[in-house]
């Protein structure tokens, strides 16, 4: 076998998301790309701020001498400086350069995270339904996913976390606003998740961290406030990318930001930049540095997302669909109207319908929709989604 063994399993059951978007790739063959919905893949369709352009033409004629040769692994200093100083602003908290790394989007930073935690055979905590790499994520670092369910809201289970944490549990990782619901975690189940983890920490004698996920938290909707997870608990560790706020995906640039309380914040602060180095993202992109300093705490689409959303959810509703409004982010997760959400997922491209079963999402009878694509490809989408609703007799 040319590959490995292990990564040939992975691969036999990696992302549901790619695997419908290739399917999407067939249908609009077909059918052209106006009579395709496509709703799988978490991709911005909208374009980054005007500041962005700006600053970047403005770097582009006037390079900064030096700007395109190496730097310190942990990213720029005064990118790091300004990113702590806009989290200073968010958690009333005197975070350094020295708590921020900078990083290859979050994808990477959870990456640098986990090779800097944990040990072999090290657990993970995760509630389902989860972003399925964090699974990937872990076994890359010898560690091991451990999962429990949320509650019927997608609210953190306490109990059900606080009886998964044994003594090899080293990390558990949350992802708020969350994918693939859209709910975010309130002020207080956080602090009670806090009070959960510094309970058997005591009890264990160890380290527990918090890893909060947050590549949606500038995207949230109807005066939801999402808790500021690094004045929660000293032991977190935030990390993000601008791959939503600012609608960069594809430029990779986000950062790992931790509590500057952490007792030992300078040995965490070289494991993580040694871990950047060494899994070979060396530092984030550096023209992405220069350009997003500037730019923290801005964010573009909220509006336009927020009328998407509700655009969607009254049609679903109307239909007889079962979904929690979304709160932030940009995803629904409907409940299947049958048990087998794969089977129904297939059944929804009949209507060139591309959605992503809750299976991928480590949460099955559910499915997921991106609504990150135009208000024209939503609209169009009602006589399908209707159809689809009535096959299944949901009216």
């Amino acid at each position: 076998m040319p590959i490995s063994t292990k990564v040939h399993d992975f691969l036999t059951r990696s992302s549901w998301i790619r695997k419908m978007f290739e399917e999407g790739d067939r249908l609009r063959a077909i059918h052209g790309a106006a009579n395709v919905y496509d709703f799988t893949l978490g991709n911005p369709d909208l374009e980054p701020p005007e500041e962005f352009k700006t600053r970047l033409r403005e770097l582009a004629n006037n390079p900064v001498p030096g700007m395109h040769k190496y730097m310190s692994n942990a990213g720029y200093p005064e990118t790091r400086k300004a990113v702590a100083a806009h989290l200073n602003r968010e958690t009333g908290l005197k975070l350094t350069e020295n708590n921020v790394i900078m990083t290859v989007g979050a994808g990477g930073g959870l990456n640098v995270v986990l090779k800097a935690i944990l040990n072999p055979g090290d657990e993970v905590i995760v509630s389902a339904p989860y972003f399925v790499e964090y699974g990937f994520y872990t076994d890359n670092h010898q560690g091991k996913l451990v999962v429990v369910n949320s509650r019927p809201d997608f609210q953190l289970d306490l109990e059900a976390i606080e009886q998964a944490i044994t003594p090899k549990t080293k990390g558990i990782l949350i992802n708020s606003p969350n994918n693939p619901t859209g709910v975010v975690y309130t002020a207080t189940t956080l602090k009670g998740l806090a009070e959960v983890i510094a309970r058997k920490e005591a009890e264990l004698g160890s380290v527990i961290y918090l890893i909060s996920d947050e590549p949606y938290s500038a995207l949230i909707y109807d005066g939801v406030k999402a808790p500021q997870i690094l004045s929660i608990f000293d032991h977190s560790l935030l990390v993000t990318s601008h791959s939503k706020d600012l609608a960069l995906p594809g430029e990779r640039i986000g950062y790992i930001a931790f509590n500057p309380n952490n007792p030992e914040a300078e040995l965490l602060f070289d494991g993580l930049v040694f871990a950047n180095r060494v899994l070979g993202f060396v530092n984030a992109p550096s023209l992405m540095q220069r350009l997003v300093a500037e730019l923290q705490g801005k964010a573009v689409g909220v509006e336009i997302y927020r009328k998407r959303r509700d655009l969607l959810y009254d049609h679903l509703t109307t239909n007889g669909f079962e979904v929690v409004k979304p709160q932030g982010a940009f995803y629904f997760f409907p409940k299947s109207p049958i048990p087998d959400d794969v089977a129904f997922v297939q059944a929804a491209v009949k209507y060139n319908l591309l959605l992503v079963p809750g299976t991928g999402f480590g949460m099955p009878g559910y499915f997921r929709i991106a609504y990150c694509v135009s208000e024209e490809t939503i609209l169009n989408s009602f006589p399908a989604f209707t159809a689809l609703a009535e096959e299944y007799q949901l009216k």
